[in-house]
């Protein structure tokens, strides 16, 4: 219990295809708790085969919040999705409800646990000959450019990673400061008295790239390709985020008759076998430890399973 009357708020990170939103889901039915999503795609209506987003089932199991809520037309930066964030904790905890957060990158949820620290806003003609200079390079050399003019950020990126190497060079040119320093500057914190349990899942490296591959075609069998040519047809900008959700240019590939089916998918596979290896490298260097805003924090260094869903219940119990 916090020093206040109200439980903390349960933080449920992991890798990709980890099995998190499982747990997540089984600790609210234990809790009487609500699930509140923090996985940048989730958000989006568009996507839900191919975001693994709950469905039908899982729904009527437990509350679930922030899921599919913005048109695919829309940007959700981590500070917007924070403010939703804040308020449906504060809902949940009104009713007397465990609030559960889960998914999304680490700088979402470090933003709720931290505060954000927003950075000066980038003027649009800035932003428009950022993406312009990198569709003329292409990702390796603006990544390159990147390394010789904001190492810091260049260092913790991929070359395939365009839509956060585009951020770090808008922000870098319109302040002329590193995302990387803005980053670092401490946020407001979440409203007093706030205070949070984080829970882990950390599988093996075979095993999440299994579940990774067996998860897309999955994926493809339940419809993602429909889902896709669906998404397709709204003629969106290629450079939103939900354009770049993994699966969608793989299958887009193949819908413009560039590849094959079997091609389409296991590059998909490879996408998302990719991202699981960085969040698996993320949390592994930035799981909080016990502070103000943290009481407790606990990593099961194994997929989602019963047993690991019974453990983390015995885990939040006895040290709450």
């Amino acid at each position: 219990m916090t020093a206040s009357d109200t439980p903390a708020v349960i933080v449920v990170g992991g890798p990709t295809a980890s099995g998190k939103s499982a747990l997540a889901l089984d600790l609210a039915e234990a809790l009487d708790g609500v699930v509140i999503n923090a996985d940048s795609m989730q958000v989006y209506a568009e996507l839900a085969i191919l975001t693994a987003r709950p469905g039908p089932a899982d729904l009527a199991r437990a509350p679930h919040r922030l899921y599919g809520v913005l048109p695919a037309a829309t940007r959700c930066s981590a500070a917007a999705w924070c403010d939703m964030a804040l308020a449906e904790i504060g809902l949940a905890q009104k009713a007397g409800r465990r609030p559960i957060v889960v998914g999304g990158p680490g700088l979402s949820r470090r933003a709720l646990t931290d505060g954000w620290s927003p950075t000066p806003p980038v003027p649009e003609e800035i932003r428009r000959a950022t993406v312009e200079l990198h569709e003329s390079l292409g990702g390796e050399a603006f990544h390159a450019e990147l390394m010789r003019w904001d190492p810091k950020m260049a260092r913790r990126l991929a070359p395939g990673d365009t839509q956060r190497l585009i951020r770090a060079w808008e922000v870098m040119v319109a302040t002329n400061r590193s995302l990387a320093d803005w980053q670092q500057e401490a946020g407001a914190g979440p409203p007093p008295g706030m205070v949070f349990d984080w829970i882990v899942l950390a599988p093996p490296r075979d095993a999440l790239y299994a579940a990774c591959n067996g998860r897309f075609r999955a994926m493809v069998a339940a419809g993602a390709l429909e889902e896709a040519r669906a998404l397709l047809a709204l003629d969106l900008d290629p450079e939103l985020p939900a354009m770049k959700a993994v699966g969608v240019p793989e299958l887009a590939a193949h819908l413009r008759g560039e590849t094959d089916l079997e091609t389409a998918i296991a590059r998909a596979q490879q996408a998302t076998r990719n991202l699981a290896k960085r969040q698996t490298t993320w949390f592994r260097h930035q799981i909080p430890v016990a502070g103000a805003r943290v009481q407790r924090s606990h990593v099961a260094r194994a997929q989602y399973s019963e047993k690991i869903a019974s453990e983390t219940l015995s885990f939040l119990r006895n040290s709450g």
